[in-house]
């Protein structure tokens, strides 16, 4: 059964800056670290991506998956699993939302997986954990070094 998982940090810069890092999905390998692959195979008419594949190795889970992006917002972006050797599911998001006058934005991430193979739940939510805190410690490092994109 899949559950939501989430958890949200605070950086220090604009939500534009750090929607543009989150966008640029050729570039996740070097700030993701579970991300060894990406590669954008469709985009929407704005030059957003709406379809990426993505090799991942995050320790208990490895996959080679494609997702579905979705732009609702300007400050938000989500994701549905397309196809996956190991994933049932794999949604998420990030949210970011304004902090200090916008000189600052909480990115919230919100990630739901479930695999294909037995897993214990609570080896599962760790697995999850891991990613989300990864992933929000790796963007927040990114964009504020100031790697452009």
């Amino acid at each position: 059964m899949a559950e939501h998982t989430s958890s949200s940090i605070t950086i220090e810069a604009a939500p534009a800056e750090v929607m543009s890092v989150i966008a640029d999905f050729g570039r996740y390998p070097e700030w993701t670290g579970e991300v060894k692959q990406a590669e954008v195979l469709a985009r929407d008419e704005q030059g957003r991506a709406e379809q990426v594949r993505l090799v991942l190795d995050a320790g208990a889970i490895k996959d080679d998956h494609t997702l579905a992006y979705s732009w609702p917002a300007d400050n938000v972006v989500s994701w549905s699993l397309v196809k996956s050797q190991m994933l049932r599911q794999l949604d998420g998001s990030y949210s970011l939302a304004p902090v200090a006058g916008g000189a600052h934005t909480e990115v919230t991430y919100q990630l739901t997986v479930d695999v294909k193979i037995p897993m214990l739940g609570m080896i599962k939510r760790k697995a999850e954990k891991v990613i989300i805190d990864r992933a929000l410690q790796g963007l927040k490092e990114r964009v504020e070094s100031g790697a452009k994109s």
